[in-house]
């Protein structure tokens, strides 16, 4: 009795928790929405790239403490044109708008990964220039004094449109400007087959009289945009990487005024992050950056990083590279791309018990073929090796159903004297040798797995859009006839008709309601999360009455 109150209160508390989380990120205060005063001219667009419905202008140049003393000069032509001439590149993973301003990266769509299950031909698009949504890379030169080739540069280039040839591994993309001074500057994108990392490499040709010193910096701009399901909040904004810090989020609320902890650091990261996707900046790991965030006029946000200083000579050559990867927040592929960028999948503070079930769950996966059969196993799995603690949990519960009727006598001896009721209880128990609270301790050494596991299922790209059986063809979506989420509380009205009802008649209604409210909150779950939730109960219902049945039995002889 005290078991079933305990549990049921952890989980509605952990549901409750939820939904105030999501309602917070759906319908919680927002920032106006960013205005779109500032127009380009139209451009053709490439069939399969949204169109730019309301480009906006390039965030300021950084303005940024750096480690050694230095200015921003005033860059001519602050409120620019915003969009030049668009090259589009096409991979086996991307179908990418390159800016010749700036060389900006202004869309990326992903062709793996289709925006819904029922649309295969219209992809993901990650990154965007148009509003609410928007979402572009930039990166560019700063000097402190001399010629800055920043974001708002605009490039020449050969060509304006690319694709990666049949037989080939890579492919190139350059773009080149020729400065009045004697300098040039050539920026090259190179894309990678069945590689969602683009190489970034800006070369500085000085051809002048003069030294020539400069920095690279790399930025993210976005607007804030609500992104998730209904009562589902999943993280999205800004994350950076450091070696002190290895996982820090900068929320759009704090980029204002947010600061390192270290003004300069070796190697790390940053990033946009949202539910499934991301994209990353990647500096060279042993390269010292400068980390910053900017807000422009109060809609946009900006995230990047910036290096020291570097001297390129007269009549020599500056070779500055970074990385940038867009793409999925698959954990294989991030662990190779840069160290602890695999943390942005977020399973919070329960990480150390959630990556070794992600594991369990892709090696299942891995013989199954089937995410919901992955599922279905892991939670078995979980279930037995935890079968000698539930074991305990369901014997408290089972010896204190076989004494309800003594405990229903008791009551209606003693009425409302609830210190006499309490006292002959308590000696009931110990001569019986009963703990009431013999299974609460099994039951919370459980509770974190559990809720390990529920962000598993949550923050897996994996099991977006994943098949199972039937009409479930989105694990990571609702279930469009809501069948999972009424056996779900059909099994949990069947768990309460095992275990002992309480005496108060107040509580019996709760529990009572229960599983209607559970049913509820689960109709908007992904399917993928109702169905371990499912299976988990089915699990807990046959052990529970295999035990209880075993008790019972062995009443019955003596």
């Amino acid at each position: 009795m005290e078991n079933q109150r305990l549990i049921l209160f952890v989980a509605l508390s952990v549901v409750i928790l939820l939904l105030y989380s999501s309602w917070q990120e759906q319908y919680g205060p927002k920032p106006p929405t960013p205005s779109q005063s500032v127009q380009s001219p139209e451009e053709p667009t490439p069939a399969g790239i949204s169109s730019p419905a309301a480009p906006i202008a390039p965030g300021e140049t950084p303005d940024v403490a750096l480690s050694q003393p230095a200015t921003t000069p005033a860059v001519a032509g602050a409120q620019a044109i915003n969009s030049q001439q668009s090259i589009r590149v096409r991979t086996d993973l991307f179908d990418v708008v390159i800016d010749t301003m700036g060389g900006d990266i202004r869309q990326v769509a992903l062709l793996q990964y289709p925006e819904h299950a029922d649309t295969p031909e219209k992809p993901v698009q990650l990154f965007n220039d148009s509003l609410p949504r928007l979402l572009i890379a930039q990166s560019g030169l700063l000097s402190s004094s001399g010629q800055s080739f920043d974001h708002r540069l605009v490039f020449a280039t050969e060509a304006t449109d690319y694709e990666l040839a049949g037989g080939a591994d890579s492919l190139e993309v350059t773009l080149t400007y020729q400065d009045p001074s004697g300098i040039s500057v050539k920026k090259t994108y190179t894309f990678h087959r069945d590689r969602y990392v683009i190489n970034m490499n800006m070369q500085v040709i000085n051809a002048s009289e003069q030294d020539w010193s400069g920095r690279l910096y790399r930025q993210f701009q976005s607007t804030q945009a609500s992104e998730g399901q209904t009562f589902i909040y999943t993280y999205t904004g800004g994350v950076v990487s450091t070696p002190k810090t290895r996982y820090e989020k900068v929320n759009f609320d704090d980029m204002a005024d947010w600061k390192p902890e270290e003004s300069f650091s070796q190697g790390g990261w940053a990033a946009m992050i949202q539910h499934y996707f991301l994209g990353a900046w990647i500096p060279e790991q042993d390269q010292f950056n400068n980390f910053y965030t900017k807000v422009v006029g109060g809609t946009r946000y900006i995230l990047g990083l910036q290096t020291g200083e570097t001297k390129v000579p007269a009549g020599e050559t500056g070779v500055f590279t970074s990385q940038l990867y867009v793409g999925p927040k698959e954990h294989a592929r991030l662990v190779d791309v840069a160290p602890n960028l695999e943390l942005t999948v977020d399973y919070g503070f329960l990480t150390i018990l959630a990556e070794p079930l992600f594991w369990l769950l892709t090696k299942i996966h891995g013989l199954v073929g089937n995410w919901g059969f992955a599922i279905i196993f892991v939670t078995l799995i979980i279930k037995l090796v935890f079968y000698k603690l539930s074991e305990s949990a369901y014997r408290s519960m089972a010896n204190l159903r076989k004494f309800q009727p003594k405990i229903q006598a008791l009551r209606e001896r003693y009425g409302n004297d609830r210190q006499k009721m309490s006292q002959a209880m308590m000696d009931i128990y110990k001569k019986e040798k009963i703990n009431p609270l013999g299974g609460c301790l099994p039951m919370l050494v459980q509770i974190p797995v559990f809720i390990a596991l529920y962000w598993v299922l949550l923050e897996s790209v994996e099991l977006r859009q994943a098949d199972f059986i039937l009409w479930i063809d989105d694990l990571s979506s609702k279930d469009p006839y809501y069948v999972l989420p009424v056996i779900m509380g059909v099994s949990m009205w069947v768990q309460q008709k095992l275990n002992p009802a309480p005496m108060d008649p107040v509580q019996q209604k709760v529990l009572m309601a229960l599983p209607f409210v559970f049913t509820a909150f689960f109709a908007f779950f992904p399917s993928g999360l109702v169905l371990y939730w499912v299976v988990n109960n089915i699990l807990s219902i046959a052990q529970q009455w295999y035990i209880t049945r075993k008790i019972e039995a062995q009443t019955a002889k003596t």
